[in-house]
């Protein structure tokens, strides 16, 4: 259980490293925010004893100038802010790039940045990390992958001005690798990566996004086209939600499809649950998984990891839609009717007790929050 230091914390891959931490049971991280990080006495302190520090703030897009003298500038505040701790940290590591040295002002800034720290701490950890992806990116900002699964999500097609080789690591992997976090089932150190082309991508993902439109689940063959189908579902999240079921009807009663897998089978349950019963409190970190009521009316709620805001479904047997639960939000489901509730559940995989991809927190914190209502 290590203790952790972030720059950067508040962006896309300190998210993830936050999201992360709170699945291994370690404690939150020391966030370091861009006014901390400059001021020497502040950043000190906050460094101070830690076991890891993550230096994950740079500067990626904007004028060149600002970019290269950017970069190269935060790694030596971060420098001046170790030198007077009074307890330096164990390991410092280095969020860097593949680009690094690559003679573009981003590239050139971030081998100095290197250079820079690695003068500070020999044993610096250097990570030069390629593209990546994952869930809730910003779009038009930290990748290609979360620009193309916005455009489809509102019902846009990818725009592709250049067609060029990618190798894309998810987003999670990274995180762990920076940690140094111990071997688990849903991430992998070693940084796999997939080779794909641009213009495969967006066909990829365009793909998805038809078959998904009506609730159909795509096939998912590997462990980067569950990430990548993922990462597009978090960009559905929670506009496009619940998704409407067709019932049929004739004399001998009615019927429900309430899962369609292409190319896959997974593993389907039902639960009854008691009136005021509460079911989940936990969230995943790969695992797709699907609530549908058939009988009763209840509640589903839903919290992204690290946020307060709670969203709300409500559902009712009477008129059957699915929810899917977007990977990283903590979610339950209570019982709000008189009588029994009967729910289907179904996961793209069968569950293992040995891997289990389910991580326990409550979805009510204890202190008030805002809820969020969703049609």
């Amino acid at each position: 259980m290590l203790r952790l230091a972030l720059t950067g914390g508040q962006g896309f891959l300190g998210w993830h490293v936050r999201v992360l931490a709170r699945a291994l049971g370690w404690p939150d991280p020391v966030l370091i925010d861009r006014a901390e990080l400059l001021d020497e006495a502040t950043l000190a302190a906050k460094l101070d004893g830690v076991d890891r520090v993550l230096h994950l703030a740079g500067v990626n897009r904007g004028d060149p100038r600002e970019v290269a003298a950017g970069n190269v500038e935060l790694a030596a505040a971060l420098v001046r802010g170790l030198r007077r701790c009074a307890t330096q940290p164990g390991t410092v590591v280095f969020a860097n790039s593949v680009q690094a040295g690559n003679g573009t002002p981003y590239g050139d800034s971030k081998a100095v940045a290197a250079v820079t720290l690695a003068a500070a701490r020999p044993d610096l950890v250097d990570v030069q990390l390629p593209n990546l992806y994952g869930e809730h990116g910003l779009p038009y900002y930290n990748s290609v992958v979360a620009t193309f699964c916005r455009m489809l999500a509102e019902q846009r097609s990818p725009e592709v001005h250049e067609d060029r080789e990618l190798t894309l690591v998810h987003v999670t992997d990274a995180a762990a690798r920076l940690m140094g976090a111990p071997a688990g089932d849903s991430w992998d150190a070693g940084m796999p990566g997939l080779r794909t082309g641009v213009r495969e991508l967006a066909d990829r993902l365009a793909g998805f996004a038809a078959l998904y439109r009506g609730g159909e689940i795509p096939p998912l063959t590997d462990r980067h086209a569950v990430r990548l189908f993922n990462t597009y579902r978090s960009h559905c999240f929670p506009a496009h939600y619940p998704l409407p079921l067709t019932r049929r009807a004739d004399a001998r009663g009615e019927l429900v499809e309430t899962v369609k897998v292409h190319g896959g089978g997974g593993q389907t349950f039902c639960s009854t649950s008691r009136p005021g019963v509460v079911r989940g409190e936990h969230f995943h970190l790969a695992k797709v998984e699907r609530f549908c009521v058939l009988r009763g009316s209840a509640e589903i709620r839903l919290r992204r990891v690290g946020d307060d805001a709670v969203v709300r479904f409500p559902v009712d047997g009477a008129e059957p839609v699915v929810v899917d639960m977007p990977t990283m939000w903590v979610h339950n489901i209570v019982n709000t009717g008189s009588a029994e509730l009967l729910t289907l559940f179904w996961t793209n995989e069968v569950f293992d007790p040995a891997r289990p991809d389910t991580w326990p927190e409550p979805v009510e914190l204890t202190i008030a929050e805002p809820a969020v209502a969703a049609a």
